[in-house]
């Protein structure tokens, strides 16, 4: 039996210049707990505008390998009923470009009738990754609700993480075990 709550993967949005971006996910009970779970993860700074959460299940991925080695372009029935899906690309592999960014959206059927528009609608020289979520699967933070997301962020205090001295002391002990280990 699996005791895991559902995995969620949220999108921030830091400037109101910048599109939503993949931090990472969250495992959560429901959405709305989701979306605490993002704030209470990733908002540690103060330069969060806006977070999105989605249920992994509900993220359709192709990485380019994927698409190259060919992928079943099955086209959706002419009757049935189209929605927006939200598009992610992931169009770098450099420390810089480890995102998944929202790039746009497409009105589709399915969610391959939905990559195949991605692809169409948004090319690129070179998408590593792309994503294709069902708008209506999104749970957004709620303009209103960002001074009580957000504002705590600015009274904490921020340390970067390399002022902590954690590769020497792992050093010093690692010597220390190995010390230990050939005196025995």
């Amino acid at each position: 039996m699996d005791t895991q709550w559902e995995r969620y993967e949220v999108f921030e949005k830091e400037r109101s210049d910048q599109p939503h971006r993949n931090a990472g996910s969250v495992h959560a009970p429901d959405a709305e707990m989701a979306l605490e779970n993002a704030r209470d993860v990733f908002v540690r700074r103060p330069n969060c505008l806006s977070l999105w959460v989605v249920p992994e299940r509900a993220v359709f991925a192709k990485t380019a390998q994927e698409l190259e080695e060919g992928w079943d372009w099955t086209e959706s029935p002419q009757n049935a009923q189209t929605e927006p899906y939200l598009v992610f690309q992931k169009q770098g592999q450099t420390a810089r470009e480890v995102y998944v960014v929202h790039v746009g959206q497409v009105i589709a059927a399915s969610p391959q009738h939905a990559m195949r528009l991605a692809i169409e609608t948004f090319p690129h020289k070179e998408v590593f990754v792309w994503w294709v979520v069902p708008e209506r699967v999104v749970i957004r933070s709620e303009a209103s609700d960002a001074p009580s997301m957000f504002e705590p962020a600015h009274t904490k205090r921020y340390r970067n993480h390399l002022a902590y001295p954690v590769e020497p002391i792992m050093r010093q002990l690692k010597s220390a075990a190995e010390l230990l280990e050939s005196d025995e």
